[in-house]
């Protein structure tokens, strides 16, 4: 039988490469996301390839909707192998006391309380079936905070501390937990912090070779393909010019810039 991999913010970038990626890999997928026209192409897509798809329209920051769209699984679907939460954003560029509360709060509630609800519903079976795979999309932002990172940082750094922890509580069953940490990702992600605008976002990816989306699918595909004695528990992914999360060589000179 397939197994079934689920993964959140599935609509564009790393989410939608995840999707593609474990679909190709011989999983069933269940994609979920906010953009329910986004999530029909792509569950139209994924089937012509000959994957079995289940899209689920809600926004992990409302619970309720969360807990609707997961409990609406039967069967086998029920029975996620591989969760990648993936749904995050950063929104601005501001010093902390310059920030947005709102914007603020978006972000928490999407990268932390968010990956904590899909968790919270997810895990238990694993636990129960004493099988499964959580993959938690970080960032090299959650390893040492940049300038105007501040908020956004710490939401990251929130994301490593919950994989180290559940990797904790788990540890007395066959469930793993993988931490991915990408660096400069070419994806949406700029468009969101800079709110639209793209040429802004564009000067980030200028003078270097960024990663893709499915760069970073690559890697969850191969820690969820480890054999079952094997744990990757935490991967930093960088672009070759890029040393941390603000050191980056554009053109051969060397700047200090924040990435992702």
């Amino acid at each position: 039988m397939r197994k079934i991999a689920l993964i959140t913010g599935a609509t564009s970038g790393i989410g939608e490469a995840c999707a593609r990626r474990f679909a190709q890999g011989g999983y069933d997928v269940v994609i979920t996301g906010r953009n329910t026209e986004k999530l029909a192409m792509l569950k139209a897509q994924l089937e012509v390839d000959g994957s079995e798809v289940v899209a689920l329209p809600f926004d992990v920051r409302d619970r309720q909707a969360a807990t609707a769209a997961v409990n609406s699984l039967k069967g086998r679907w029920a029975d996620v192998d591989v969760l990648v939460n993936n749904a995050g954003l950063a929104l601005g560029l501001e010093k902390e006391y310059e920030g947005d509360i709102d914007e603020w709060e978006t972000m928490v509630d999407t990268n932390i309380k968010g990956l904590l609800t899909m968790t919270r519903l997810i895990v238990p079976h694993m636990v129960e079936r004493n099988s499964g795979h959580v993959i938690n999309i970080g960032s090299v932002a959650g390893d040492a905070a940049y300038a105007g990172g501040n908020v956004y940082c710490a939401t990251k750094a929130a994301v490593k501390a919950l994989s180290d922890g559940l990797r904790i509580d788990v540890a007395d069953t066959c469930v793993r937990v993988t931490n991915v940490k990408p660096g400069l990702v070419e994806t949406n992600f700029s468009v969101t912090r800079f709110r639209g605008d793209r040429n802004r976002a564009d000067n980030v990816y200028q003078g270097v070779k960024p990663l893709t989306g499915d760069d970073i699918a690559d890697v969850c595909f191969y820690a969820a393909s480890a054999p079952p004695h094997v744990q990757i528990a935490e991967v930093l992914v960088l672009a070759t010019h890029q040393a941390n999360g603000s050191v980056i060589s554009r053109n051969n000179q060397r700047e200090e810039t924040p990435s992702k």
